[in-house]
């Protein structure tokens, strides 16, 4: 059963990279299947990190817009073409928290709205949800810059461990130790009720 998901997610990386390699050849119906593909990744990436959705919306255009422009000199890395998207975003996030502009926000309640549709619960599972998932971002936001992005990215994202190291810099060890302490804290800031 698990390597039917390995053997999906491999399938998923190559349509990947075959839509890479259709718009180097000049194919921009292969880019806006990218952008159908991975736009709400980023976006939603984007949005946990600065909880503006405005500025989540703009930022996430100048990802793809930036993408584009750079998509000939692209080359496949065995990993998934998201986590290159990801690290447009990531680096405009970063710009954007440097710019004089930018006055820190908390992650709102909002991001609920941008969850995947697969299941609508009932309103009672909706309400005990929602505040969990309240408390739960809440605690996030009390770790370090390194451990929120990390949790961000492995599950908020559901990027790989490499794909997550790719995009911090880092190395898949870092990347596992940084996960660990990061999950042992949030589970000490959790309240009892929620672990």
């Amino acid at each position: 059963m698990e390597s039917a998901g390995l053997e999906e997610a491999d399938e998923q990386v190559a349509d990947g990279w075959a839509l890479v390699k259709a718009t180097q050849e000049g194919d921009t119906d292969a880019f806006g299947q990218l952008f159908d593909r991975y736009h709400d990744v980023v976006f939603r990436f984007v949005f946990y990190r600065l909880g503006d959705r405005g500025v989540a919306e703009d930022l996430t255009q100048e990802t793809f817009v930036r993408a584009f422009r750079r998509i000939s000199s692209v080359s496949y890395q065995g990993r998934d073409i998201g986590a290159w998207f990801v690290t447009i975003a990531r680096n405009l996030v970063l710009d954007h928290v440097k710019s004089s502009r930018y006055r820190l926000e908390q992650a709102t309640p909002e991001i609920t709205d941008v969850a995947p549709d697969s299941h609508r619960p009932g309103p009672e599972s909706e309400v005990i949800a929602g505040a969990t998932h309240e408390e739960l971002l809440r605690c996030v936001a009390k770790l370090g810059e390194d451990q929120q992005e990390c949790i961000t990215l492995r599950f908020l994202q559901g990027l790989s461990v490499s794909e997550t190291a790719h995009i911090m810099g880092r190395n898949e060890g870092a990347v596992k130790a940084l996960q660990h302490r990061a999950v042992r804290r949030l589970a000490q800031l959790l309240p009892e009720g929620l672990r």
